[in-house]
């Protein structure tokens, strides 16, 4: 039986693109999903499998819209990987850059290219619902004075051609993409920990939360304040560190940081990806 796995948008995103490198070699069927709403709504429910869904990105940090809903479904982080995001303008072909007028892209990815955008005045950059519906839409229209900015599946699975390949600012952007699912998996190799943690409103929270981690020498890997919806404000914290949750230790951890604060939410536990995994030639 096929494992089912969702990702945000069309044939030919970056989430795609993660979602075929996580599970190459397994018999897996991957389903295009609007938002990440719905997807998280199916893993809960059992309609999927697993979701792969960006978190974080090196040029333009947290992708907090998609971060924020973990606290509202009962889904595990149980693996991640590291996608090299590598945008191309892509065109009808045969169109010369003078033609380009507007330029569609996830909002994301156009923030990612503001370079691209500065050094050419003249080209208008177009919000629009992912990268591949983008390129699909390029095509759609047969007007050389559109082009997208998207993936190299994206420019063959529609047809089309890079006028300029990798337009992104930084030769080193990155995103981060978790897997999750409804089912309890602890990977026997897991060495990471992600938490959801609101802190008790008082001087020194944030430090003694810290001082918990430093005192056992763990290393935190990443910590990140978002909003708390419905309070003026105050916030939450979105924490990584290493670890295993079966660690003696951790397991103590984990008691002092429930006790310590106001509300935790375990997000999961899983091997940490290797940046360096993937080579050039595969992104």
């Amino acid at each position: 039986m096929k494992i089912k796995v969702g990702y945000q948008g069309n044939h030919g995103t970056f989430s795609e693109i993660a979602a075929m490198r996580f599970f190459a070699g397994k018999d897996y069927e991957a389903c295009g999903y609007p938002n990440f709403k719905v997807i998280l709504t199916d893993v809960e429910n059992g309609v999927l499998d697993y979701a792969v869904l960006p978190v974080e990105n090196t040029t333009t940090g947290v992708i907090a819209r998609c971060y924020d809903l973990f606290r509202h479904y009962d889904v595990h982080a149980v693996g991640e990987i590291d996608i090299p995001i590598h945008e191309d303008l892509i065109v009808l072909p045969g169109t010369k850059l003078e033609e380009i007028q507007e330029v569609y892209s996830h909002p994301e990815a156009l923030s990612q290219c503001t370079e691209f955008f500065a050094a050419h005045p003249g080209i208008k950059s177009v919000p629009f619902q992912d990268t591949a519906r983008s390129v699909e839409y390029v095509r759609e229209c047969g007007d050389r004075t559109k082009a997208a900015l998207g993936s190299w599946r994206a420019r063959e699975y529609y047809g089309l051609e890079s006028l300029i390949s990798k337009v992104q600012d930084s030769d080193l952007n990155m995103t981060r993409f978790l897997i999750v699912t409804a089912k309890e998996e602890l990977d026997p190799k897991a060495d990471k920990i992600s938490m959801m943690l609101v802190l008790k409103h008082r001087p020194g929270a944030l430090y003694n939360i810290l001082g918990i981690l430093a005192k056992k020498g763990i290393n935190i890997m990443k910590l990140e304040s978002r909003p708390i919806p419905g309070r003026i404000f105050e916030y939450m914290f979105y924490i990584d560190f290493s670890g295993n949750i079966r660690n003696r230790e951790i397991k103590e951890v984990l008691k002092e940081l429930e006790l310590r604060c106001e509300e935790t939410k375990l997000l999961g536990c899983y091997p940490a990806a290797d940046p360096e995994k993937f080579s050039e030639n595969q992104s």
